[in-house]
């Protein structure tokens, strides 16, 4: 599909992607475009825009709060998709969607998703709809052409992976620990272990995500995973010093 080509192509010329994720609306869509300019110039090869959901359920306290806060402004879906459609014509790196179930079921499934394709968007993450549950869904993704990403944990079981490798597109989310996006992970021989069962399962690319904060961080998923997920880290880092630090931070991680 479109999406993995375009991974795949970024990575004939780099030892691993990165991929940032932001959430919409927070603190503003002011920032949230600076934000992004900072990624891009300093090369994200790939950015996660999650439209605020009131119970982000994966998500730890500082996406949690950067979602209550969105919303306490009043950000409404239909601005989501505006501001998603704005920053894929202005830039050439893949975009995806990351929300839960909830919105896109309110809005119309065949709605968003013609929607989301329209303005080029070329991915989606729903971390709370297993794919059993949304053949609809996935059938919509397919027919717009828009990758369902679908997700690891380290419980998964070797069988269960084989069953989402058949539904995903684009690449493999790989959530790097039990929890919560936010705490930093630690990378042993389990973690090892439990990426080299992600790649038996999968032809797909690898993501790794769930407290990954830092270049050492990134240098140990070098040659064991395709794509490092920044999530947490660039929010605290706007709140801290301005959206402007973000370019430094992405320029040096690897």
């Amino acid at each position: 599909m479109q999406l993995e080509q375009q991974l795949r192509n970024r990575l004939e010329t780099k030892d691993i992607l990165l991929m940032t994720h932001i959430v919409l609306g927070y603190p503003s869509f002011e920032v949230n475009r600076e934000v992004i300019k900072q990624m891009v110039e300093n090369g994200v090869d790939c950015i996660e825009m999650q439209i605020p959901f009131s119970e982000p359920m994966a998500d730890g306290p500082v996406i949690l709060k950067a979602n209550q806060d969105a919303l306490a402004t009043g950000i409404k879906v239909k601005d989501c998709l505006a501001f998603g459609a704005e920053m894929a014509a202005e830039y050439d790196i893949p975009f995806l969607y990351m929300t839960y179930y909830n919105i896109i079921f309110k809005y119309g499934e065949e709605a968003f998703f013609k929607k989301a394709a329209s303005d080029g968007i070329t991915g989606v993450i729903v971390p709370d709809l297993p794919p059993e549950m949304g053949k609809s869904f996935l059938q919509l993704a397919d027919e717009n052409h828009i990758a369902p990403i679908l997700i690891y944990t380290p419980t998964s079981t070797d069988e269960r992976m084989e069953e989402l490798a058949e539904y995903g597109r684009g690449f493999i989310y790989c959530v790097a620990r039990r929890g919560v996006t936010g705490k930093k992970s630690e990378f042993g021989e389990d973690f090892y272990s439990y990426l080299k069962r992600c790649k038996t399962a999968t032809a797909l690319p690898l993501a790794v995500g769930f407290g990954i904060q830092d270049k050492e961080d990134i240098k140990a998923l070098k040659g064991k995973a395709d794509i490092a997920v920044i999530g947490s880290r660039t929010i605290q880092l706007v709140e801290s010093d301005g959206a402007k630090a973000v370019g430094p931070f992405i320029a040096g991680l690897r």
